[in-house]
């Protein structure tokens, strides 16, 4: 099917090999390659379309947006054709990266200004949380994993999104990797840009108390992603996550199967309502996240199990010195107890007799003996 991409045609639906509409007479080709099969999406300044490319053997999937904006007044105008040029700014840029869609063509027909861009195959992630059920803590983690490289590669290149959300991430079918979406909000965050108060932008669930005031920074995005997370963990709105009698986080309330502490700890930090005590980069994000994943993959330290056959034989314990000295002069006792002289039996052969030590030389010797037994007992085991 052809899609007419006239927004006043009536018949808009027209057979796949004409090349004008056959109610309006409107060209049905962009470009004399681009060709509409059916809307995707429709908002205040424009509709989405899944087109294919014709100019290509394979005629791949690639998507057209359309500017038409329907909101009145001159100052609402200028600002919806700023974000869709600046979209488009922002696609040439980031495409490059393999999980954000590629710009493939930015023109203007007709009098209505026209983007295409890359196809991404797959469920954004409010379809999967609708088709699977809430999220599961592997999963959440896995998330992160995945999108704060994306994020990092924006902010790298001054980058704020604006409007990260589930609608905005696509689960894609071919790798299953997520990929990040709709940079229309998308606003360069250069050094003058960032003291300069803007327009709220984005979904007001998942947008941070200082993007609402038109003052987003990148800490704003790293706020939206935990939104986000706590909407798939909960399947409940961010709103309905907040207790705003208490200013506070209640998300935690509302799983259907608890999380750890490690993973709790780093979402109420990303969701941190004064910017300065949120994570400020993706990178500190990042860091802690990995610093979590080494600790939870070290096994804790646990006594080691006895043995009924031991392989190797029991150390010895060392002695302390008041038992070396017990132990000596029991020695000394023993010594001196023995050493008198014996009577020969004159019906032995005679032999040399031994002739006893005298106290003095047996206390020179212990006290000998006891230095070297200390100074081996003082060696390490190895």
């Amino acid at each position: 099917m052809s899609y007419c991409l006239n927004p006043h045609c009536p018949k808009p639906k027209n057979p796949a090999d004409v090349k004008f509409c056959r109610t309006c007479g409107s060209k049905l080709l962009l470009k004399e390659r681009y060709r509409a099969i059916k809307p995707i999406g429709q908002g205040g300044f424009g509709k989405t379309f899944l087109a294919v490319d014709e100019d290509k053997p394979s005629k791949p999937r690639c998507v057209i947006k359309q500017f038409y904006p329907q909101a009145q007044g001159t100052n609402t105008l200028a600002k919806a054709v700023e974000l869709f040029n600046q979209e488009a700014v922002q696609l040439d840029e980031l495409g490059k990266h393999p999980q954000i869609p590629e710009l493939l063509a930015y023109f203007t027909q007709e009098d209505r200004q026209y983007l295409v861009q890359e196809f991404i195959d797959g469920q954004n992630l409010a379809q999967e949380l609708a088709h699977r059920g809430a999220f599961s803590e592997t999963q959440i983690w896995q998330l992160l994993n995945d999108l704060l490289s994306v994020l990092q590669f924006c902010h790298a290149r001054h980058i704020i999104h604006r409007d990260i959300k589930p609608e905005n991430i696509i689960l894609r079918e071919s790798d299953r990797k997520l990929v990040l979406v709709d940079f229309g909000a998308a606003k360069s965050a250069t050094g003058t840009a960032l003291n300069k108060t803007g327009t709220s932008i984005g979904s007001p669930e998942y947008v941070a108390p200082e993007q609402m005031r038109g003052r987003a920074v990148f800490a704003s995005d790293i706020y939206s992603l935990g939104a986000t997370c706590i909407n798939l963990l909960t399947v409940r709105s961010p709103f309905d996550s907040y207790d705003t009698n208490n200013g506070t986080w209640v998300w935690q309330q509302y799983l259907q199967t608890p999380v750890s502490n490690q993973l709790s700890r780093i979402l109420n930090k990303m969701l941190e309502s004064i910017p300065i005590r949120r994570y400020q980069t993706v990178d500190e994000l990042l860091n802690d996240l990995n610093q979590q994943s080494q600790a939870a993959a070290t096994p804790a330290i646990s006594a080691k199990p006895l043995t009924t056959q031991p392989t190797s034989p029991p150390a010895v314990v060392p002695k302390t010195p008041s038992q070396i000295d017990l132990e000596l002069e029991q020695m000394k006792t023993l010594f001196l107890g023995k050493a008198q002289p014996q009577k020969n039996n004159q019906n032995q052969p005679k032999t040399q007799s031994i002739q006893p030590s005298s106290k003095s030389q047996i206390d020179a010797e212990l006290e000998e003996l006891k230095a070297k037994y200390l100074g081996n007992n003082n060696t390490p085991n190895q």
